[in-house]
């Protein structure tokens, strides 16, 4: 099987620049597109400017640049898309259904498309959240995953499309500081930390979240990808899982590290929409199914994260 050629929408983003970084590794630097809609710097290259709602130009892309498999990142997130629903509706969803489209059409490899424990709700199981629960989400941002993962299930039984999506927890890495998600706290108190020695929290102490580290989320990403077809057998979005933590239990941990850290609490409107999420995750037919198994807990990823942030900061 020759190798793929892999267009990542929404490559800019948290997740999206360590992924695209990593494929690059894996494949070579020409056989990755990224493409989002600003550029950040040379180290995007190749690169393309894309809207994702540009259905013209996303077909362009795709002829012009071989595309074989795609991963769809772009969307906009919990936090942000509350202040812009409709916004946030149109990009989350219409994008994916132009993105199941064009792999229908062209007959692509694999698609891949991230969910999110922001599909789960208050007739949610909070604790250990199984495959298969009712889900009521309390986002925008939530709803458009929920939708998606629905039109995924969709276009796989309908059309044979290969698309395979994760349900991912909250994602902590020292790449690049996130941009609108709720579990962001966990990465700016890291930053926080080293850089001003106390943190306000926008969580209360107590609001316990599942979280994943970066190096875990790519691996499984990739993992999922390279998984015989056969082998998969949930198309709506796998639960995935690795920790679960508090802001409390967190800022100890790092008090392990830098004894004088300090935090205080201001909770803000996120705390509503992280109280209606999940407390932890059973992503067993993600261990059964493909052989999912994460690599990091709390200790280690923060020794990781103020391992690589340290010299970073201090430039």
């Amino acid at each position: 099987m020759s190798s793929p050629k892999i267009l990542i929408t929404g490559a800019n983003g948290q997740i999206g620049r360590v992924l695209t970084e990593e494929l690059r590794k894996m494949y070579g630097q020409n056989a990755v597109l990224a493409t989002d809609i600003t550029k950040l710097d040379a180290t995007n290259d190749p690169f393309e400017f894309l809207d994702i709602l540009n259905k013209q130009r996303l077909k362009e892309i795709v002829e012009d640049h071989h595309i074989t498999e795609i991963y769809h990142l772009a969307a906009i997130l919990s936090a942000n898309g509350e202040w812009n629903p409709a916004k946030t509706w149109n990009i989350n969803l219409n994008g994916l259904l132009a993105i199941l489209d064009l792999a229908r059409d062209k007959e692509l490899d694999k698609v891949f498309f991230p969910s999110t424990i922001a599909v789960f709700g208050t007739t949610t199981p909070r604790i250990n959240t199984a495959q298969d629960v009712p889900l009521l989400p309390s986002t925008v941002y939530g709803m458009s995953k929920a939708t998606g993962e629905l039109w995924c299930n969709y276009y796989f039984n309908k059309y044979g499309v290969d698309v395979r999506s994760l349900r991912y927890p909250g994602i902590v890495g020292w790449q690049s500081l996130p941009a609108g998600g709720t579990t962001d706290y966990a990465v700016e108190i890291y930053h926080a930390a080293l850089t001003e020695g106390h943190y306000e929290c926008f969580l209360d102490e107590n609001t316990r979240l599942p979280m994943m580290y970066m190096s875990d989320a790519i691996k499984a990403t990739i993992d999922l990808m390279h998984a015989d077809k056969e082998k998969i057998r949930i198309r709506y979005g796998y639960n995935l899982a690795a920790m679960s933590f508090t802001p409390a239990e967190i800022a100890a941990e790092i008090r392990r590290h830098i004894a004088e850290f300090k935090i205080s609490y201001k909770p803000d409107f996120r705390q509503e929409i992280a109280a209606s999420w999940t407390e932890s995750i059973d992503d067993s037919n993600a261990r059964n199914d493909w052989g999912w198994s994460p690599q990091f807990d709390l200790p280690a990823m923060t020794v990781d994260m103020l391992h690589h942030l340290k010299p970073m900061l201090q430039k």
